[in-house]
């Protein structure tokens, strides 16, 4: 939010405080009107804040239910939105769970679109309310009251306490902007500024979306509109056009929000966009017809003709639902478009260092600033990011003993391909590549558990230490590995038969282990981590102790000599410590990972699939 607003105050800051003292030099009402907004969006940041206390974990829970159908991510964004009434939290949210790789596109896209109309429930209930009853009545003791409460140091009463100051700050807010408006009356009749026809449309769409843009709340722009067209300080026809400017200008929170998220962020922003772009053309060309349309639907249910009002409701409502009804068919195609856009600088795709020619230094995918405020899904996408930390470590090992991530995979024979397959050359040496392809990932990963660790209670700030202590577990076998690679290369290549040999063995401890650990990730083999890992340590240990009978027979029928059997025992140690490095940062990822894939990655990879 601090990039937000700063990025804001750039932007707008000189010219709305040049266009605020104006207005308070010329007009006492404009002073009342501006306190009104001033008061409603402070209610707006308490009401969030309140509602974060009791929803980060149950939005993030419900979430991840809404990735598999179209109609279930619709009907979470109009749902949450509603009930939120901040169309910028849950789209914060949205952003957040997208850049963690946690949901998929499409869910994002379904999400986003429901948001957009559950957003005009606010309009619904200032239309409905909020200009016939004395909300200032009502205000005051939910301030008292939500003051009393926000200094209790329990959390849900605290939370409850911001909520109840929100409530009451914007009932204060709509009361004030009414009473703006209707002072207007005596001074001057903004009536008169009113513009028709096609201009008039374009003109007051564009005053619309600037609102919306530097209030960043739609809602604050709608009661404005609302109180205006009240007091009969605005036209009904203009009134129309501002509602479909604060559509577009709603935007601009999910594009903020964006900016420091990665590729499939800044798509979903682009389609938050698109989305509410296409239904303005479409309001503003079949302009006529909607408000027809709102003329019936008014008559239908005993509304009377010139309650604009409750009339602008059903517009706001309307022109939204004809956007998702006329969009929806080619949700998939929007998301194969959106897909093309971005180019991800760190894509989830094994890397082939034997043709790695990038000199940019390879970062974190999945972690996000934004997701720092939601706890649960902060430690969702730093797993991620751990197991994206392992997908190059396991390559980058590979490259240390002279074999291929893609061979070991395919191979069935692990001793034939040790013995047969050599890399014809290697440009990098292995610090290069640690630079390039594990040392940003793992900055970034300690940066970002450390801004998140203060917030988390005991058990989950547990997690994270786990997860920490992986991650230092596969950077430590990558060491290991780059002490042993000058050596693998050089006596792999021996015409020693004997030193060859065991350098081989060296070889296929590592790639047995790396092997072991990506068939139990692949197949979540959950049940046989544990069991599988104890008995891969007693072969290690086993394994050592041969490596050592081995070698001082070779060194006593003088089949090696003392600097190589030295190298070889040196290195024998390294391989050890980097297999077990490695399989006891694979135990708590996969450990972990069991977690993440039963709660979310059968419904992920259902929704990737459909789209």
């Amino acid at each position: 939010m601090s990039f937000q607003s700063g990025m804001l105050s750039r932007l707008f800051l000189p010219s709305i405080i040049l266009m605020l003292v104006y207005g308070f030099w010329v007009s006492p009402e404009f002073r009342v009107i501006a306190a009104g907004v001033a008061i409603f969006l402070f209610g707006m940041v308490y009401l969030e804040q309140g509602f974060k206390v009791y929803t980060g974990g149950l939005l993030e829970a419900l979430l991840q239910k809404t990735t598999d159908k179209v109609w279930k991510s619709l009907s979470f964004g109009l749902i949450s939105t509603a009930f939120l009434q901040s169309s910028s939290l849950v789209s914060v949210i949205v952003i957040s769970f997208l850049s963690a790789g946690l949901i998929g596109l499409t869910a994002g896209v379904g999400i986003i679109f429901g948001a957009n109309l559950g957003s005009t429930a606010g309009a619904w209930l200032v239309a409905v309310f909020g200009l016939k009853v004395k909300l200032s009545t009502y205000a005051m003791p939910l301030l008292v009251i939500g003051l009393i409460f926000k200094s209790h140091k329990h959390k849900n009463v605290n939370g409850l306490g911001y909520i109840l100051l929100g409530i009451g700050f914007l009932f204060l807010g709509i009361h004030y902007m009414k009473v703006g408006f209707d002072a207007f009356k005596s001074s001057i009749d903004l009536a008169e500024f009113a513009m028709h026809g096609l201009m008039g449309v374009l003109v007051y769409t564009g005053i619309g979306m600037l609102a919306t843009i530097i209030m960043q709340s739609t809602n604050a722009t709608m009661v404005l509109t609302f109180s205006a067209l009240a007091a009969g300080q605005l036209t009904y026809e203009n009134a129309l056009a501002l509602a479909i400017g604060s559509n577009i200008g709603t935007t601009i929170t999910a594009i903020l929000g964006a900016v420091s998220a990665n590729a499939e962020g800044k798509r979903l922003a682009v389609a938050h966009l698109t989305f509410n772009i296409i239904t303005a053309i479409i309001a503003i060309a079949a302009l006529k017809p909607l408000v027809d349309a709102v003329d019936y639907l008014a008559s239908a249910y005993g509304i009377a003709p010139d309650n604009y009002t409750l009339k602008l409701a059903i517009f706001h409502s309307l022109f939204n639902i004809i956007g998702i009804v006329t969009l929806l068919p080619f949700l998939n195609k929007m998301v194969n478009w959106l897909q093309t856009l971005f180019v991800n600088n760190n894509p989830q795709v094994p890397l082939n260092l034997a043709e790695d020619e990038s000199l940019q230094v390879e970062r974190a995918i999945y972690l996000n600033p934004v997701t720092l405020s939601y706890p649960d899904t902060a430690l969702r996408a730093i797993t991620k990011e751990c197991g994206h930390l392992y997908r190059n470590t396991l390559e980058l090992i590979c490259y240390g003993i002279y074999l291929s991530g893609e061979k070991l995979r395919e191979s069935d024979n692990l001793d034939e391909l040790v013995q047969t397959w050599r890399r014809e050359e290697q440009p990098w040496t292995i610090k290069e590549l640690y630079i390039r392809h594990i040392k940003g990932i793992y900055a970034d990963i300690i940066q970002y558990s450390g801004a998140l660790e203060g917030q988390l209670p005991k058990q989950q700030a547990q997690e994270l230490f786990a997860l920490k202590v992986a991650c230092r577990d596969f950077v430590q076998a990558i060491k290991h590995v780059k002490h042993i690679y000058k050596n693998m290369g050089k006596y792999t290549d021996s015409e020693n038969e004997q030193i060859r040999e065991q350098y081989n063995q060296l070889r296929l401890c590592l790639a047995s282990v790396l092997k072991l650990v990506d068939i139990l990730g692949v197949r979540r083999n959950y049940s046989h981590i544990r069991e599988h890992t104890d008995q891969l340590k007693k072969e290690l240990r086993e394994r050592d102790e041969q490596t050592n009978q081995t070698l001082n027979e070779l060194i006593r029928s003088g089949q090696v000599d003392p600097f190589e059997a030295s190298s070889l025992m040196n290195d024998s140690a390294h391989v050890h410590d980097a297999c077990t490095s490695l399989i006891d940062g694979a135990v708590i990822m996969l450990t972990r990972d069991r977690e993440e894939y039963q709660e979310f990655d059968m419904s992920a990879d259902r929704q990737r699939s459909a789209a």
